[in-house]
């Protein structure tokens, strides 16, 4: 991340009026102090469209490079939400163009520092991310991008409608229905029998 806000900054040493220098280092302190305070949240959105973690950390530089020339048309206030859509555009060209690659293992684990769980709750942990990526998978993008922002990365419903440009209602209606294929899913995920790992797909949910 250190690389990207040095990346937002790169043209004040070319300005020469104090004036534009001035206005320059403020504008590329506000988008670095951005940069900082959005970038992990932009990732996860990222990641749960499907992404790798790797091919999401991709994702998340060009996402804030297209925030970087478009900063100054972003009205304030709303620089989460334009994030918000540049990723849900980005991952999900990307995540096209990754279906198309052969399948690769990665070890994908949370880069946070934690005391070591057992083998056990490792397996757990994978597990339920591995269940939960499934399920996001097999939503259909429109319901999949909402219940994404709204259950996971904790925005309003008004902030989601802004964030995808649609109204609250039509939040509110993809939110319903990607939570009752989500039951479902997760219905037939645990009513298999013991030691059973295959996921069903979800009903009504588009290839």
């Amino acid at each position: 991340m250190a690389g990207m806000i040095r990346t937002v900054s790169a043209t004040t040493a070319s300005l020469s009026s104090p004036q534009m220098v001035s206005e320059a280092v403020d504008r590329d302190q506000r988008l670095a102090a951005l940069v900082t305070e959005h970038y992990a949240s932009v990732w996860r959105v990222l990641r749960r469209t499907g992404l790798s973690a790797a091919d999401a950390e991709d994702a998340t530089q060009r996402v804030f490079v297209v925030f970087a020339k478009r900063f100054d048309d972003v009205r304030h206030g709303c620089e989460r939400a334009f994030l918000f859509r540049t990723a849900l555009h980005v991952g999900a060209k990307h995540y096209r163009a990754q279906r198309r690659r052969p399948e690769t293992t990665e070890a994908d684990c949370d880069q946070h520092l934690v005391p070591a769980p057992s083998m056990e709750d490792l397996l757990d942990q994978q597990r339920a991310r591995a269940l939960l990526d499934r399920i996001l998978s097999d939503l259909p993008a429109d319901l999949r991008a909402v219940l994404v922002l709204f259950e996971i990365e904790g925005l309003t419903k008004t902030e989601v409608a802004d964030a995808l440009g649609i109204p609250p209602g039509t939040v509110a209606s993809r939110l319903r229905r990607a939570r009752e294929l989500v039951l479902v899913h997760v219905t037939q995920y645990t009513q298999r029998p013991a030691g059973g790992l295959e996921i069903l797909p979800l009903k009504g949910a588009q290839p």
